[in-house]
């Protein structure tokens, strides 16, 4: 008689390739807006298995993807009185450069900080 075979699942928790994978979610979607939903929903799902540093950056970029979503609303009314196309601009700017300042972080194998920033 055989045994069952028992079937081991791996986290890994320290593993940051699918928050490198959400940036560039982001950054695409900059040209395609779709991609930063998966990003944001893979940032939800993976949140709860990462090691602290590693959530802070799920963290980072959910908060990247809602507070850019209240800028371009924002930008949207404003753009009735022009104003908003230069307010768009400045989204796309700002969604640069967190993607970029989180992805450096990553790398560097810290949290991004601080996580709680509106601006950058």
């Amino acid at each position: 008689m055989t045994s069952p075979e028992t079937i081991t699942y791996v986290r890994d928790d320290e593993n940051p390739t699918i928050a490198r994978v959400i940036y560039i979610l982001y950054l695409v979607s900059l040209a395609a807006g779709i991609t930063a939903v998966v990003g944001l929903v893979m940032a939800y799902i993976y949140k709860r298995r990462a090691s602290p540093w590693l959530a802070e950056h799920y963290r980072f970029q959910i908060r990247t993807f809602w507070i850019g979503a209240l800028y371009l609303v924002a930008a949207f009314f404003l753009s009735f009185i022009v104003v908003g196309f230069i307010v768009m601009g400045a989204v796309y700017i700002w969604t640069i450069v967190r993607c970029v300042r989180g992805w450096i972080d990553l790398e560097r194998g810290r949290a991004p900080e601080p996580v709680e920033n509106w601006w950058w």
